[in-house]
């Protein structure tokens, strides 16, 4: 009995096996005879293609978008990069201007104390000047402490831009010459004609800005170009320092003196390094 059940189990195998194999024989001999996949094939085919784009194309969009925002951000730092470069550069250039500008600044004063014989003169640099009040005041590096006092002539450029108004222990004050304060102490100058008569008076300024010289003691003429020196008297500035040139002569508003108009000789538009003249001796 026994033997039978397993006969028939060896049977029931068999008879499988011969049926897949029926099966599989004639799925092969169906496609191979079809021209086209089954419907269900081609359905499955279809899902399985349509699922792989909806799936693919935001992948692709988010990819490209972040090799974009890559890309984007390598320009940014790229620019960022040559930004700071150029302006790196143009700040070398500005600071060897600025250098430039300094030195011959610098030997301008070491000039001045070559003709100054007999005076002492201090070296100091301009650290402020107010927009609104350039052509009036500005402010240096040295004080009492330096032996600077109130009153002393200040040069740049070969040419006097004003003198000495407040003094602190680090710092000084300076009035310039183009100053329109009627009560600011004014420069007593003179200047030579062509005949070899010194003429005396001193330096006022107009309305406008302009540097006069005022108050000559003489009628005698001033020729375009004649130099115009303090005189050293009446204060404590020395005599001998330049002032500047004479530009224009024309009348007063009055029509009855000359109005004697002044080039300036030194440098007030934009003074960064001044020196400032002690008087040591009579003028």
């Amino acid at each position: 009995m026994k033997n039978f059940f397993q006969n028939r189990k060896m049977l029931a195998a068999f008879g499988t096996v011969a049926v897949l194999a029926a099966l599989l024989g004639s799925t092969v001999m169906l496609r191979n005879n079809l021209s086209a996949p089954l419907l269900i094939q081609r359905l499955g085919n279809d899902i399985v293609s349509v699922g792989s784009r909806i799936v693919s194309v935001p992948v692709s969009w988010f990819t490209d978008g972040i090799d974009s925002v890559k890309d984007l951000q390598n320009a940014a730092d790229e620019n960022s990069h040559l930004k700071k470069k150029v302006a790196e550069l143009a700040q070398v250039e500005a600071r060897n201007a600025a250098l430039e500008k300094e030195n011959k600044q610098l030997k301008a004063a070491a000039g001045i104390k070559k003709t100054l014989t007999g005076y002492t003169t201090t070296t100091a640099s301009v650290i402020s000047r107010s927009s609104d009040s350039w052509s009036e005041v500005l402010t240096i590096d040295k004080g009492k402490s330096s032996g600077l006092k109130k009153d002393m002539a200040v040069m740049s450029g070969g040419g006097v831009i004003g003198r000495i108004l407040e003094v602190d222990a680090a710092t000084s004050k300076v009035e310039l010459i183009t100053t329109t304060d009627s009560s600011a102490n004014r420069f007593a100058v003179q200047a030579t004609t062509d005949t070899g008569k010194v003429l005396h008076g001193i330096i006022t300024v107009q309305s406008n800005g302009t540097l006069t010289f005022t108050q000559a003691s003489s009628s005698s003429k001033l020729k375009k170009g004649t130099k115009v020196y303090t005189s050293g008297l009446g204060g404590t500035s020395p005599k001998g320092l330049l002032i500047g040139t004479v530009a224009e002569t024309t009348k007063d508003s009055f029509g009855l003196s000359d109005l004697i108009k002044i080039k300036p000789a030194g440098n007030l538009s934009d003074a960064s390094v001044v020196t400032v003249v002690k008087r040591s001796v009579a003028g």
